[in-house]
């Protein structure tokens, strides 16, 4: 080819790919307004509301969300309700309690403007407030979720309702920057939150046929507590990481009791009269 002659043309760089955020909430009304600012980049957010007694659906709606209500009835399904509800194929999943960085949403974008090529979904890590303290080791941190994918190659999939975690079939990148989280108001709130869960994985695996045994009853808090304040150096966060690897030992405790006590017969919630 001769010197002077043009170049080849380039060949066209990807359009960004429209991108939905989606949330689900419950009586979130002071809290909703910071998880949708840090989406102002997405081309639509979609909030699940699961029938709010405060001012969360006026709150999102207000701030330009679409709001859909619908009854609780666990984790996995409404957040995959939401997905399913998604203008795009692209979305982005967060709770209430979450906001997106600023350093995870310039990654997001990056790989938006690239058409998210080469990928089905984006894993990132999470970052946790404890009582005044984000928590930077043992076992909350860097705590990675996928919550940016194409729903046409998978979604909040499973029958597990509580802990419940997106898949995709295909390739999964890591993005830099951090989802972050303020998921306690207080102790109180924690130590309800954690039991209830305790008891919706106790009946989760128990229906399986999971069986907890008294080694297990002795062991397994022991070791959570190990392996998150020393193996994972939780201690670094000071007196936040003890307490915190107290609290998520607890879990593991109460969740082992509620199996046992199911696989006795035993009733782990009070009896409707």
């Amino acid at each position: 080819m001769d010197a002077s002659s043009p170049s080849p043309p380039s060949p066209p760089a990807p359009s960004p790919a429209p991108l939905s955020a989606c949330i689900i909430a419950f009586n979130e009304a002071d809290r909703i307004g910071d998880c949708i600012a840090s989406l102002a980049f997405c081309d639509e957010i979609v909030v699940v509301d699961s029938h709010s007694t405060d001012a969360t659906a006026r709150v999102a709606a207000r701030m330009g969300a679409r709001v859909l209500q619908r009854p609780f009835d666990g984790f996995r399904s409404q957040k995959q309700f939401a997905v399913e509800q998604a203008a795009h194929d692209w979305v982005l999943c967060l709770d209430a309690d979450e906001r997106v960085g600023d350093a995870l949403r310039a990654a997001i974008e990056a790989e938006r403007a690239r058409g998210f090529a080469g990928a089905a979904g984006y894993r990132f890590a999470r970052l946790s407030d404890y009582f005044g303290k984000f928590l930077r080791h043992g076992n909350a941190y860097p705590d990675r979720v996928l919550r940016l994918f194409d729903r046409r190659r998978g979604g909040w999939r499973g029958k597990r309702e509580v802990h419940e975690a997106a898949s995709v079939d295909g390739p999964v990148k890591t993005l830099a920057g951090d989802l972050i989280h303020y998921p306690y108001r207080s102790l109180e709130q924690q130590l309800a939150k954690t039991q209830r869960y305790a008891r919706m994985m106790a009946e989760y695996d128990y229906a399986r046929g999971k069986r907890a045994t008294l080694a297990k009853l002795v062991l397994s808090p022991a070791w959570r507590f190990w392996r998150g304040y020393v193996l994972r150096l939780g201690f670094l966060d000071g007196w936040h990481g003890l307490v915190y690897a107290y609290v998520r030992a607890n879990y593991v405790r109460q969740k082992t009791i509620m199996l046992w006590l199911l696989q006795n017969g035993q009733p782990v919630a009070t009896p409707e009269r």
